[in-house]
This record gives C-alpha cells, structure tokens and sequence, in this order.
C-alpha cells in the first residue's frame, strides 16, 4: 500500500499519552478481507492499560474543560483540516482493513470529517437557562457542564465515521475520551490518533486501546471515573454492556441493530425508488445497520419494480476495493457470508425465488453476489433478522394500514425509508413509522446536521446534529437566594 505519509499507518496504540508498538508474536494481526492477507499488527490490552488510560483522562480532561469552548474549536478545527488534507491516505487504510471500495472509502473519511467540523462550531454554542424564580429573592440558573471521562466502543463497518461521530460532541462539550476500536478495523482509529495528536489535542485526552474486547469492555463499565459509555453494535452486546454499567449508573448512548424497512407505494416514481434501494440496500455492501433488510412493494408496481431493481443490481461490479469501478467489495469475514447465505437458503426454502445472484461470488473468500430476492414472506427470517449483506428481500403489501403493521412489526427501530408522492400519505406514514429516522423519497438519511439514533431495541440517544453534544454534559441547577 503506498501512503503519501506513511507515518499514518501505525502499528500501535496510544494510552495516557504514550504509544505502545505491536508485536508480531503477541499482537492482533489485522486481515484485509478482500485477499486474506494479514495487513499488520496491533498490540493485545487490557484491563491494566485501559485503566491507565482511564486515570490520565481523568486528569487531562479537567484541564481540557477548563478551556475556553473557542480554544476547543479550534483545536478541533485544526482536526477537521488535517482529516481532509489527508483523506486520500485515510481513504486508503480503510480500505485495506475493511474491504469497501477507496471512492466509498475516501467518501467515509470526509463523512467522518464533517463531524468534526460541525462539533467544532457547537462548541461555542453549549448554552446554559436562566429561568424566572419561584420567589422574589431568588434567580434560578441551569449550567451544562461536561460530563467527564467517556469510553468509546466503535463498529467495523465504519472504522472512521463511527469514531468522529462521538469523539466530535464529547470533546467539543469538554470531555475526555478512551477508544476501542473494532479488532477487524483499528488502523483507521489509530490514525485519526495521530492526526490528533498532531492538530493539539493535549496528551491522555484521547487514548485508542487495542486488544481484548472482554477486558477493555469490562474495565470501561466497572470503572467509575467513566461517566458515560458510547457503543455502537449489536443489541446483544449492548444489552451487556447496559447491564454491566449499571453498579455505576452511567449515562449511555447506545446505536444498535436495525432491521429497517423500505416501501414503495404505487404513486412512487419507480427509477427514483430504484436508485433509493441501491443506496439504502448496497451501501458499504449492505454493511450498515441503516440498511434496508425489508423492501415492502406495493401489489399494482411490484412485478414493474422488481424487474428494474433486478436490472440495476446487475450492473454492480464486485471486486477488491482498490479495483477500478468496482461498486460492491467482501463482506468482512466468513461469519458474515455465512448469514447471508443462511438467510437466502431459507428463503428459497420457503418459496422466495432469485431475480438476481443467490449464491457466493465466482472471486470466492467472503464474496457474496448482489442477490435480489421476490415472493418473500413474514415467515422466512429475513423478515425478523438483520441480514447485514448484499440480500434485496421483494415483499408484497395491499395497502397502507397493511405496510405500516408489517414494517413496524420488529423490535428494532432504527432507520426506514419510503417511497410516495400523495403530500397526505407522506405525513401519515411519517408519522406512523416507528424508528428514530425516517427517509422520504431517498435512501440516505445520515448527515452531520440531523439527530441520529432509533427507538426500541435500536438503542438509547442521538449522535449528530445540535442534539448530540447534549449527550456529553450535564446539567446543573444553581438557585440564586439573598437577592434583595
């Protein structure tokens, strides 16, 4: 891989400041999923460096808070410009360790960017209250004060946007943050460290801990110098880790697993809906857990649909990331295909049949074609689990009251996504749809500026827009007596 800084690609972890260098016989070796090839090494934590990296937070954050919200802007400003002056290089890691092609790659790292940048400028705009007394000597004030040491635990799926999505608001609020990134996926955390360390972030306020993700996890919870907890993944997990922060009550964002679905009513423009699905369905190979898992089609547009869709998917090329053109790179491991293929062998079971692909790509390793299925049904599991890879499910629906029971039967409620152009269906659908977000005649809902997150079994709290910074304060009541 030819870097224009190589100093970016570390094999390393930062705690507390200091780095500690992998170890080929003792560290992770890191694998790129599209050749197998061991790309290399992080070292092994645990619970000893993650406490270490806990205790120099602690103290490094009361002085970062103590800082003007201007002096944290521009730090973080400067973090902003370095990502972008080097996102060529960024785009290039994680595409080595994560498999999506370098265009969507290098897309990720100015969408990482962006969260930087926005938090940057809500620094400045952590406004307190002052609210009318209950009695004449009195004045009631609210202050939002950070909230303190935050643990990180980010996704593979996003190695870069997922991390600046939380590192943005908690540090702009004041706060302190240690990582642990995906073991599939840490370079790109480990160069935003460095960027990081270059931009001026002072020593020990942003530590990556690489290694076990038990010990790490575990530590992060039971320690109670960490104030809030920040993961996103799978509900499995996060349930344990709500569980495990419980003895000491922390504040927890939790971005979970999602099972979102996508409608296309019969007054929808078609090619419009077509090119939604390819976003919402094949981004990041299906990756995501905004992902449309469920097409709902209605009945008098559904054969018109399927054959377009099936039509568009064909033309998505699947290769290695770094191939000219290639749209659609591996899934991460063979756990991953696994499930893909699990979910399309039940559906064919059942009855679905294959508009397009259905079985592993002629490239092998964790290649999957793009695979369209119709005549899906309720009972068939992709309707109740989460596919997480390149698998378009057809379902039937007769009207809007069918759809809306269907789609908001799941105990997920992330993202979803409709087509229409009725102005009256648009609000009541909208409305009806129980998920945290809601895209209306487009597939692609995430941006710096909107409150991120779901409802249900989707998880706790919103990351982005205005709303996210408040995820990382406090709020503190001063009553004002003797005023006379």
């Amino acid at each position: 891989m030819q870097l224009k800084d190589s100093s970016l690609f570390r094999q390393a972890a930062l705690v507390g400041g200091h780095w500690i260098d992998a170890d080929a016989k003792t560290g992770i070796g890191v694998t790129n999923p599209a050749t197998g090839d061991i790309i290399g090494y992080v070292p092994k934590l645990g619970g000893a460096e993650t406490r270490e990296a806990i205790a120099v937070a602690e103290t490094a954050q009361k002085s970062w808070a103590a800082r003007t919200a201007k002096e944290r802007a521009n730090i973080l400003r400067r973090w902003f410009e370095l990502m972008m002056d080097n996102k060529d290089d960024l785009g290039r890691i994680l595409t080595l360790e994560q498999g999506k092609p370098l265009a969507e790659a290098t897309g990720e790292i100015v969408y990482g960017a962006s969260f930087i940048e926005w938090f940057a400028e809500e620094a400045r705009r952590v406004y307190g209250d002052l609210i009318p007394g209950h009695r004449p000597d009195a004045r009631i004030m609210v202050m939002k004060q950070p909230i303190g040491v935050v643990a990180a635990i980010t996704p593979w799926n996003f190695p870069n946007a997922m991390i600046t999505r939380k590192a943005g608001p908690a540090l702009a609020a004041g706060c302190a943050m240690v990582l642990k990134p995906a073991s599939q996926t840490p370079f790109s955390a480990i160069a935003l460290a460095v960027l990081a360390e270059r931009a001026g972030l002072p020593k020990g306020l942003f530590s990556v801990v690489t290694g076990s993700a038990r010990e790490i996890g575990a530590e992060m919870t039971a320690n109670p110098i960490v104030r809030k907890l920040t993961f996103t993944g799978s509900t499995e997990v996060g349930a344990e880790l709500y569980k495990q922060s419980a003895p000491t009550i922390k504040k927890l964002g939790l971005e979970l697993g999602g099972n979102a679905p996508f409608i296309v009513f019969d007054d929808a423009d078609l090619d419009a809906a077509v090119d939604g699905a390819l976003i919402a369905k094949f981004r990041n190979n299906g990756q995501t857990c905004v992902c449309a898992n469920r097409i709902y089609v209605q009945d008098g547009v559904y054969d018109a649909f399927a054959e377009k869709l099936a039509a568009a998917v064909g033309g998505l090329k699947i290769g290695n990331g770094f191939d000219e053109g290639v749209i659609l790179g591996p899934l991460i491991d063979q756990a991953a295909l696994e499930k893909v293929e699990e979910h399309v062998a039940d559906a064919l079971g059942k009855g679905a049949k294959v508009l397009r692909g259905g079985k592993p790509h002629a490239l092998g390793g964790t290649f999957y074609e793009a695979t369209v299925l119709a005549d899906v049904t309720p009972d068939m599991a992709v309707a109740r689990e989460e596919t997480f890879g390149p698998l378009a499910p057809l379902f039937r629906f007769t009207d809007e009251a069918d759809v809306i029971a269907q789609a908001n039967d799941t105990e997920f409620g992330l993202a979803s996504y409709f087509y229409a152009r009725d102005l009256s269906r648009v609000w009541r659908v909208a409305e009806a749809l129980e998920y945290g977000m809601v895209g209306v005649n487009t597939g692609l809902v995430s941006t710096a500026e909107a409150p991120f997150g779901g409802m249900k079994s989707s998880g706790l709290g919103r990351e982005g827009s205005r709303y996210g910074i408040e995820e990382f304060v406090e709020i503190k009541y001063v009553c004002l007596g003797g005023i006379v």
